[in-house]
């Protein structure tokens, strides 16, 4: 995400990472942005705890219709990131990341640079099947897009971030 240099954020103020993910899809829908931006969340910290969002193109600044939109529908944002390691919601080849895929099919259908695997100090084979549940959240680290996963049975691996995570204590 470092090398973002026309990309702007959002803070609107949300509070968890679904909602945020929704602002991101429908934002590229309302502005109608096209299929290679980066939409992704930050954490923001301290006195009020909330997440941001951030639009990117890799080529260049978003088009002006797109700060137009903005505009016109009353959003303020500042240029550039809070962070540099976002995790992206929106990327190229996101909508290509559904089903059972092999790592390598990951790394050539989408902008994802490199799949880490939990407890593993090595990389998973090009080979190694991953079960996505069409929800694919890699976090940039430094300029790599970077999806951590975990195993799972039959040795597949699963994205470390599931869709609908148990809340802390939800059993108490």
């Amino acid at each position: 995400m470092t090398a973002a240099p026309h990309a702007l954020t959002l803070d609107p103020g949300l509070r968890d990472l679904t909602a945020a993910d929704h602002h991101l899809r429908t934002l590229a829908a309302e502005l109608a942005l096209p299929e290679d931006v980066f939409g992704c969340t930050h954490l923001i910290r301290g006195d009020r705890p909330r997440v941001a969002v951030s639009l990117a193109l890799p080529s260049g600044p978003l088009p002006r219709t797109a700060l137009e939109g903005l505009t016109a529908q009353g959003r303020t944002w500042t240029e550039g990131v809070p962070d540099g390691s976002g995790r992206a919601v929106l990327y190229p080849g996101a909508a290509a990341l559904t089903g059972t895929l092999t790592v390598a099919e990951t790394l050539s259908r989408s902008a994802i640079t490199s799949v880490v695997t939990l407890g593993s100090p090595e990389p998973p084979s090009p080979e190694t099947r991953l079960a996505t549940g069409g929800h694919v959240r890699p976090q940039w680290q430094g300029d790599d897009l970077v999806l951590t996963t975990m195993p799972a049975a039959r040795g597949l691996l699963v994205p470390f971030e599931v869709p609908d995570p148990t809340p802390c204590c939800a059993d108490h």
